[in-house]
């Protein structure tokens, strides 16, 4: 899927790209983009672009105790940081993981899951972000993600 520059991005586009671009299993999650952020507001410092993805609550999703499953945290964190990588480019670009470190910090049970996803450093060729996973029932943080992304050619 080429870059549209000439379509204004936003969170329209944003969806029209989960929706065609992420593979069946993803899409399978019924992730939603809730806020995404390509302009800093007025006065703000320590501002990086962004998105928030919301991952619904599923009992495919869960382990053996009612338990959502690392994997599909981990999916969840991957696919926030390339819709984040887009508010960041203004649009669709071409990309990979190259590494992605998650630190699980407790369970999150028969919850939604939030993905508060920031592009630290976006380079011509990479990308590196970060990503909360906080659990929707409480807000509370669930895991820590790191990641690292090539910027692909086309």
């Amino acid at each position: 899927m080429p870059s549209q520059p000439d379509i204004e991005f936003g969170i329209t586009e944003a969806r029209r790209v989960l929706g065609e671009v992420f593979a069946p299993w993803i899409q399978d999650l019924n992730l939603s983009i809730e806020r995404i952020e390509y302009t800093p507001p007025p006065e703000a410092q320590d501002w990086q672009p962004g998105a928030l993805i919301r991952m619904p609550f599923s009992e495919r999703l869960c382990r053996n105790g009612g338990v959502v499953c690392g994997q599909a945290l981990m999916a969840l964190a991957d696919t926030a940081m390339v819709i984040a990588n887009l508010a960041a480019n203004r649009g669709y670009r071409p990309m990979t993981t190259v590494d992605q470190t998650t630190h699980f910090m407790r369970a999150v049970f028969s919850s939604d899951v939030l993905a508060d996803a920031r592009v630290v450093r976006l380079g011509r060729t990479m990308s590196f972000g970060r990503v909360t996973l906080l659990s929707a029932a409480d807000n509370k943080q669930v895991a820590m993600v790191s990641s690292a992304f090539a910027m692909l050619p086309g």
